[in-house]
């Protein structure tokens, strides 16, 4: 009986080890993993500071402008088109502004020595009408410049409505003092000679921001930042006070 004990217990202790061997490896290798994973520095997380940019933009400064050709004049890609039309209202704005030339004057001269010459060429030196300079204004540009401008004042006259009905103290006093500044920079210069310096700003600045725009939005932002705590002091003082 002995024996049959010895044979049957035999057996037994060998997968009895077999499966508590496997169990201590495993435990084992599992402290020894748990213990590399511990013994490992945690990897850094990489921080994208946000950029600041003028107005809150995200794109480039050539498709905030529309992109295509306007954009392209406007920052000097085209440098002969951009010269030209700045050399062209130069010398309007010379003539007009400071040589005191009247508009109706000047157009019907004009007019009188382009019929002049038209009839000297055609008549007198015997030239075929195909050789005579035609002048021909197209019509989708003043059309798309036009309808520009009228969105843009039914977009003024609807905030300036706004704000008069909004029975908001607040911004109908910023509303009068921005055009109380308007009006004595209105009085500074002629209404020529206004539209011609906003017309060289349009030609000048943008491509200048782009230029150095890694420069520029640094001091904008600080200028922004100064401005919003001016403003925080102004309203404090001042619009605090207007009853609503």
């Amino acid at each position: 009986m002995e024996e049959e004990k010895l044979e049957i217990v035999g057996p037994l202790e060998e997968p009895l080890m077999g499966n508590i061997v496997p169990e201590e490896i495993n435990g084992s290798d599992s402290l020894s993993s748990s213990d590399t994973d511990s013994e490992k520095p945690d990897s850094p997380v990489p921080i994208n500071a946000p950029i600041y940019r003028m107005f809150g933009r995200e794109r480039p400064i050539h498709m905030v402008l529309g992109g295509g050709k306007p954009a392209d004049v406007i920052l000097w890609r085209d440098k002969k088109v951009t010269l030209g039309l700045l050399s062209v209202v130069t010398v309007i704005w010379l003539l007009f502004g400071f040589c005191g030339c009247r508009l109706l004057t000047s157009i019907c001269r004009g007019s009188i020595l382009f019929l002049l010459l038209s009839f000297l060429w055609s008549n007198a030196l015997n030239k075929s009408p195909e050789n005579i300079m035609e002048i021909y204004i197209p019509e989708k540009p003043l059309l798309q410049a036009a309808s520009a401008m009228t969105f843009e004042l039914n977009c003024a006259f609807a905030t300036l409505r706004s704000i008069a009905l909004e029975r908001d103290i607040k911004n109908f006093v910023m509303a009068l003092i921005g055009l109380w500044l308007v009006s004595i920079i209105g009085n500074w210069f002629s209404f020529l000679s206004l539209l011609y310096i906003c017309f060289v700003l349009i030609h000048t600045v943008p491509m200048l921001y782009e230029r150095y725009e890694d420069e520029i939005d640094p001091i904008a932002e600080k200028a922004v930042i100064e401005m919003k705590k001016q403003y925080q002091v102004f309203e404090a003082k001042v619009l605090s006070k207007i009853p609503h």
